[in-house]
């Protein structure tokens, strides 16, 4: 269940500023959105994020993100997916992340869909992902415990439990078994 807010023109440092308050955010053709996450979504990102972060760490590849980085994209859209990885490569010039939102899109985009998601409602960001230079997107359905592999705004490949994620050209060498993401308590 999307919640709006009333259009204006947002600066970066005020939605920087905005509370921790449960909502992912993101500013879409002007307009503030702001979308609930959930336990079972968060424990997913944590996992990937996890995962991740120790295999890139450990190769010196770039940097992941977690759901309150902000991404410019050409339009003026400020996505924030769930987890994003962006290349040293395209983050040469800085001796640290940016403090605030990267201009352009992540490498990697992950966008797990929460209870009042759909995939037909992630389209339009998906493909602005790829105008904007994404190279890879997974969209993981927590509910039918899926991952849709995206290499352009159509999906190529749709992953369950036994098969096994990987990091293709992102991050070659990185695997991690489906399954692992939708461990029961």
């Amino acid at each position: 269940m999307e919640t709006t807010v009333a259009k204006k023109i947002w600066t970066e440092k005020e939605l920087m500023s905005l509370p921790e308050n449960g909502y992912k955010h993101e500013l879409i053709n002007g307009e503030l959105v702001m979308v609930p996450a959930g336990m079972e979504h968060e424990n997913i990102v944590i996992k990937l994020s996890a995962a991740l972060e120790r295999f890139v760490s450990e190769h010196k590849l770039g940097a992941v993100f977690g759901s309150n980085a902000g991404y410019w994209m050409k339009s003026g859209n400020l996505h924030s997916p769930n987890v994003s990885f962006i290349s040293k490569k395209r983050l040469q010039g800085f001796k640290r992340p940016p403090k605030g939102f990267f201009k352009g899109s992540p490498d990697l985009a992950v966008e797990i869909l929460s209870p009042s998601d759909t995939i037909e409602n992630l389209h339009e960001k998906i493909v602005e992902y790829f105008e904007n230079d994404t190279k890879l997107v997974w969209v993981i359905n927590p509910e039918e415990q899926v991952i849709l592999v995206y290499h352009s705004p159509r999906p190529d490949m749709l992953l369950r439990g036994s098969d096994i994620l990987n990091g293709e050209g992102i991050f070659t060498g990185f695997t991690l078994p489906v399954s692992e993401l939708f461990v029961e308590l």
